[in-house]
């Protein structure tokens, strides 16, 4: 499964964890019900939640305490908020776990908005 077709099925599991839940809720709250979701759902072999992220410094691997929400298949990065509005602070966030994994798709979700599909930032690293 590409990237692209990987984060159009997240997003539609996204859609329903939304529809269920509603705004308002604590961002653990949100991905743990799309990280149920997403393992529940048959679509993928692979679902990693609060996945360590090391910094490598001069050929040292750093452990930060960098965390990447979820990771589907080992090739979409899920940032989860809940938060007013999104900023360039979470946009920034999500790209530094992109960078560090080399991954090339992520998915910047705010699930504290009346409809989902506002709080969906997709985000493109070389596709």
């Amino acid at each position: 499964m590409t990237e692209n077709e990987i984060a159009n099925k997240i997003i539609g599991l996204g859609i329903e964890v939304h529809k269920a839940l509603g705004p308002g809720l604590l961002e653990s709250a949100y991905q743990e019900c799309l990280f149920y979701k997403i393992s529940k759902s048959g679509l993928f072999l692979l679902v990693e939640k609060e996945k360590p992220m090391p910094v490598v410094f001069e050929e040292v691997k750093l452990n930060c305490g960098y965390r990447i929400d979820l990771l589907v298949e080992n090739k979409v990065v899920i940032e989860i908020k809940s938060v007013e509005a999104l900023h360039d602070v979470h946009l920034a966030q999500t790209l530094t776990y992109m960078k560090l994994g080399n991954y090339k798709l992520g998915l910047l979700i705010n699930f504290n908005v009346v409809m989902l599909k506002n709080g969906i930032k997709r985000v493109a690293n070389g596709i």
